[in-house]
This record gives C-alpha cells, structure tokens and sequence, in this order.
C-alpha cells in the first residue's frame, strides 16, 4: 500500500510544479522549510565528499537510515512478537469460525487483548514505511526542482534522468529482495500474501526506478542495503531460526521425561 500511494504521488506531481525551481526565496511551508532544507543539506554533505552529488544522496540516505534507526528497532522487535503469537491467533481464528458481526467482534476482541498482554503494536510496522514516504517525495522534488541536483551526474549516471544501463534499478530490486526475504525468514509462520510480497515488492521497486530519476534509484540501492546489514545485525532470521529450534527441542526434550516419569511412577504405583 505504501509503494502503491509513492507511485500515486511521484506520478502525480504536475509538471508545473516540477518546472518552478526552489530556492531560498521560495515561499510555503513545504518549498521553503522542507524541499529547499533537503537540496542545502545534500549540497551541503556533496561539497564534503568531493563535490559529488550522488556521495551527498549515499550520505543524506545514510544518515536518514540512522535517524530512524531506533524506529525501525522498535519495528522489528514487533513483527518478531507479532510472529511468536501466530499460534494462539490461529487458535483464536478457530475459535471463532463464524463470519457474522457477532462473532468478529468477540475475536477482534480477544486478538486486541492477546496483543496488549504480549506488548504488541499490530500497527508498528507500517511506521517506518510512512515517515519515509514524505523523505522519497521531498528528494524526488529536490532533484528535479533544483537546476543544481538535476544536471548532477553520479558514475554512469545523471542524477534527474533515468539509469540508461538499468544497474540502479537492478541493485535496488535485488537488495530489496533480500530485505524482504531475510524478514520473512525471521517469521514463524507465513501466509501466501506475505511470501509473495518477497517477489512483487523487489518488482515493484525495479518498475518505478526505471521510470524514476537516478537519485531516487540511487536512494532505494542505499537504504535497502543497508537494511539487509541493520536486519543481519540487530533481527538475524539465522540465529532466530537457531533460537527456535532449541525451544523446540528443549520442550520436546521435557515432555519426554515427564512421559518418561509418568510411567515409572504408573510401575511403581502398580507393583
């Protein structure tokens, strides 16, 4: 739904918009105080690095990723919970068979409850994806309202075209992939809506980085790679999958010796 309304947005900026430049005399809450302050920051963090423009986008992206580093923390921790509790949500969906009003209500009910007891925000997810919905559409809008950024070159590369060899494209649909399925991977269980999201999101990204400035192709490489280091380092599906599997073995392993317990003391009882 997210990359569904950025298309909706981005496909949608008239081109009067994008032909009025911003500057520091632009004017509006939105010109002057957010798109105008993301081209100073860029050019800014460019002039450091060798007066690249494409390094400034790495760098402004980077330091985006970190400011909303303890957000996506949050998040991850979440879904983790959320997935832990698929069992007894099962449980409850066969509770509650019916499709009336009724009996919906009742499960939605013991669902809110099972979640507050658990300390999960069902919603947690969606969190990062909206704060960095307004960040894509500012950038978009800095590259191609700033005369500057726009004729800026990158590698292969002019900042405001689209990557004529598709590299950018490719590397963001790629790493967006391994996002997607390093998450999937740290679930319990998964349905066929969320497995197919593995495939159709990376597609997604590819379709609209074709079609998008290099910058914002520039910006999806960066941030999804360093996703997969951030999902790698702080919710690895590896060790969660290893956690589980001594959780699993640890249960097995008591209940065979409370079996194991309940039928000496049956011979006992019975001699």
């Amino acid at each position: 739904m997210s990359s569904l309304t950025l298309v909706f947005f981005l496909t949608g900026c008239s081109s009067d918009i994008l032909s009025s430049p911003v500057t520091e005399n632009s004017t509006g809450i939105w010109d002057h105080y957010v798109v105008w302050n993301f081209i100073r920051v860029i050019e800014f963090l460019s002039d450091l690095l060798g007066h690249s423009y494409g390094w400034g986008i790495v760098a402004f992206t980077i330091i985006v990723r970190i400011i909303i580093l303890p957000l996506m923390i949050y998040q991850m921790k979440s879904m983790r919970k959320t997935s832990d509790l698929q069992p007894q949500l099962k449980a409850l969906q066969a509770k509650y068979p019916g499709k009336d009003r009724e009996s919906r209500e009742k499960m939605m009910a013991e669902q809110q409850k099972l979640y507050s007891e658990a300390g999960v925000n069902p919603v947690a997810g969606c969190l990062p994806l909206i704060i960095q919905m307004p960040i894509l559409y500012a950038l978009y809008q800095a590259i191609y309202r700033s005369p500057v950024l726009k004729t800026g070159h990158f590698l292969w590369t002019e900042l405001g075209s689209t990557d004529p060899y598709y590299i950018l494209p490719i590397l963001a649909a790629l790493f967006t992939f391994l996002t997607t399925k390093l998450s999937m991977m740290s679930q319990a269980e998964s349905n066929i809506m969320t497995r197919s999201m593995t495939y159709v999101m990376p597609l997604m990204i590819f379709f609209m980085a074709i079609k998008f400035p290099a910058a914002l192709g520039l910006y999806w490489v960066v941030t999804n790679a360093f996703s997969v280091g951030q999902t790698l380092m702080i919710n690895n599906p590896y060790k969660i999958r290893r956690e589980r599997a001594e959780k699993v073995n640890a249960q097995k392993t008591r209940e065979r010796k409370l079996a194991k317990a309940k039928k000496r003391a049956y011979k006992t009882k019975k001699n």
